[in-house]
């Protein structure tokens, strides 16, 4: 059990950077003051973290922490975090850590009672995920799918009854193919396909995974984030519980009225069956 404070100054401090996934508008002012204030940066790549702080007037002294330094890397930064040095890491776009290097500083950090501090920003997933026109109350981030197509038919195999919303990254390369095991594994399901995210062209196809199995994917280009409905199978739930989760609803300060769409919605029941329940 570990008990640590961010900002009461007993413990190092590591900060995590998320930078914009396309719009530079989406720097936010807080992570540009806690870019001045640190003595360097770790980054994923250093020619693209330069342009970056260039475009803010920051620099600094950039050091390089990715995939395949990773390991060597961190430890350097915890080695200079000790000694009192102050130091934020980002990735290329979006959160460290998240399908990109970061994870194994931060286990680093905790192990060393080094605090990290996460500067909330932009997520590639969360924003497709909210416009997705899918199920946002449960949803599962897988990340990228094996490159080999055995690994990632297996990797689909174990997702395939997941009832939540599926999201997946991919390369515009892999697009074509992924999108047939996609269809060829979890059968036709709805499916938001976004790419270039709060770029000029950032564009959104909506539709069912056969349906994409069909179209031309092979000009889009950018990096995507695919969206897909989780299994929709009738699981049993008994009345007692359809009428608990109305009345938790209720407790919660929705109307019945509401209460009773909310959970139809939820648990995927008739609105008339729920509304013979609760009389």
């Amino acid at each position: 059990m570990k008990q640590i404070k961010s900002f009461n100054n007993t413990h190092p401090l590591l900060y995590l950077i998320a930078t914009p996934i396309g719009n530079l508008g989406e720097m936010t002012p807080r992570a540009l003051d806690v870019l001045k204030e640190v003595d360097y940066v770790a980054c994923e790549d250093t020619r693209n973290t330069k342009d970056l702080l260039a475009k803010f007037n920051i620099s600094k002294r950039l050091v390089s922490l990715r995939e395949h330094n990773e390991i060597e890397a961190s430890h350097h930064v915890i080695e200079d975090l000790l000694n009192g040095t102050k130091v934020a890491y980002v990735s290329d776009a979006g959160y460290p850590a998240i399908s990109d290097p970061g994870n194994i500083l931060v286990k680093l950090c905790i192990e060393k009672d080094i605090a990290v501090s996460v500067v909330s920003g932009s997520s590639a997933f969360i924003n497709a995920l909210t416009s997705s026109n899918l199920n946002t109350n449960h949803f599962y981030f897988h990340g990228f799918l094996s490159p080999k197509e055995s690994e990632a038919r297996k990797e689909l195999k174990e997702l395939r009854e997941k009832p939540e919303t599926l999201i997946f990254y991919e390369a515009p390369h892999r697009i074509v193919d992924t999108i047939k095991v996609l269809f060829e594994e979890l059968g036709d399901r709805k499916v938001s396909l976004q790419r270039e995210l709060t770029k000029l062209n950032e564009e959104k196809l909506y539709g069912t995974l056969s349906e994409l199995n069909n179209f031309d994917l092979s000009s889009l280009k950018g990096e995507m984030v695919i969206v897909v409905e989780g299994n929709q199978k009738e699981i049993a739930i008994s009345d007692k519980e359809l009428i608990e989760k109305v009345e938790w609803f209720i407790n919660k300060g929705l109307s019945k009225k509401d209460a009773i769409e909310l959970t139809c919605e939820v648990l995927k029941v008739k609105k008339n069956y729920i509304k013979d329940l609760i009389k």
